[in-house]
């Protein structure tokens, strides 16, 4: 069972790793408005953590998840199945 403190680190340090412009990611930061990442960045990342939490994030679930603390939550739920 992964724990959810455990899931937002690891997954904080895999939006570090494609946060370009600096931004000061909390759980209520937006992945297009904020991060301003295009489709193809999405994707990338979308990989890694699929990679590092071996989960599968649907397209349906990309679609809602809008904000970080929405991932964390998703990929914290996927994790624990």
């Amino acid at each position: 069972m992964t724990d959810r403190n455990d899931v937002k680190t690891s997954v904080f340090k895999l939006i570090d790793q494609f946060n370009k412009k600096g931004v000061d990611v909390t759980e209520e930061t937006r992945f297009a408005q904020d991060l301003e990442w295009d489709s193809l960045t999405v994707l990338d990342f979308v990989a890694e953590v699929e990679d590092e939490f071996d989960i599968l994030i649907t397209m349906n679930q990309q679609a809602e998840i809008e904000k970080v603390g929405q991932l964390v939550d998703a990929v914290h739920e996927m994790a624990n199945k």
